[in-house]
């Protein structure tokens, strides 16, 4: 979009979503001016979406939506931050017509109203396609309080705080793959652990948002900690539509390694020592050790868990 028509359609459609706030400055700005807050810091993140890759070709506007917020507050969750406002920038293709991008600010005005959301500015543009969206999420942590990646240390626990697996299972449901409903809303519409919130900042020395998949994230907390971290897959909490497809999956020890591998779970995968494991009521799946890298263990064998998820090019 451009000229007049994009600021008709900034005006129309998203200026409501700002619900007011002073910083917004209306978006007749080219700039959000964001106050400080005594005492927090400001945490920072940014994920996109795109239509085919992130979600199905034909999905509902307002889903998508939903799960571009839900995303980001993802991460924000992860750092234990409090979620405050988001910049964003959309890529319309032609197939987006009226209808569909009205249907995509009411995914965002339902989400951005739950989760205590204002819109502070971004971008639109047209596209040849797909579509594609994109948000820069901010959000707040007590000075010095934002949980990292790289405080995991030798004898701490490796816990996660849901089911895992049902990113892959939802995926699937949603491609006629299997029969799970349930599932396949998790998929379209995941639930960021926002509520973990007070529990991260109290007892965890390092946690990530499960979205590559859960190998691959705590990976990532490993080589940030530069430590050892074992998972033990036989401890993973499973829900019951992920119970009913692995028992018909044939090789256990492969079913297992996809769910753990397979992304888009959105839950907390995260470190803790002993002591302050208690607290949390997670689910224990592992230990840090000396050493690098990630080990797989089904009671007690070794397993090759491959890239362990979503290996970005």
């Amino acid at each position: 979009m451009s000229g007049p028509d994009e600021f008709e359609a900034i005006a129309r459609l998203f200026r409501p979503l700002t619900r007011g706030a002073p910083e917004a400055l209306g978006l007749q700005d080219d700039a959000a001016a964001i106050p400080a807050r005594p005492g927090y810091d400001l945490i920072v993140t940014k994920d996109a979406v795109v239509e085919g890759v992130h979600f199905p070709i034909g999905e509902a506007p307002d889903l998508a939506a939903r799960k571009l917020l839900r995303v980001n507050l993802s991460d924000l969750a992860a750092k234990a931050a409090e979620p405050y406002g988001y910049f964003l920038a959309v890529s319309w293709p032609p197939s987006w017509d009226a209808a569909a991008r009205e249907s995509f600010v009411r995914g965002l005005d339902e989400d951005g109203r739950t989760f205590g959301l204002v819109l502070l500015g971004g971008d639109t543009t047209s596209t040849p396609g797909p579509m594609m969206a994109s948000v820069t999420m901010l959000g707040w942590v007590p000075a010095g309080g934002m949980v990292r990646r790289g405080g995991a240390r030798p004898g701490d626990l490796v816990l996660v705080s849901g089911p895992i697996g049902d990113g892959l299972l939802g995926l699937m449901a949603a491609r006629g793959e299997l029969a799970e409903p349930e599932l396949e809303h998790r998929y379209r519409v995941p639930q960021p652990r926002l509520d973990l919130r007070d529990a991260l900042r109290a007892h965890v020395s390092a946690a990530a948002d499960i979205s590559d998949g859960l190998i691959a994230d705590a990976g990532h907390i490993a080589e940030a900690s530069g430590a050892a971290i074992t998972l033990r897959l036989e401890a993973l909490p499973l829900s019951d539509g992920a119970r009913r497809w692995l028992a018909g999956a044939g090789d256990k020890a492969e079913a297992l390694l996809r769910l753990a591998s397979g992304g888009d779970d959105y839950q907390i995968v995260c470190t803790a020592p002993p002591q302050a494991a208690a607290g949390l009521g997670l689910t224990v799946i592992g230990e840090v050790a000396e050493g690098t890298g990630v080990r797989v263990l089904l009671e007690g064998r070794t397993l090759d868990p491959g890239a362990g998820g979503w290996v970005h090019r």
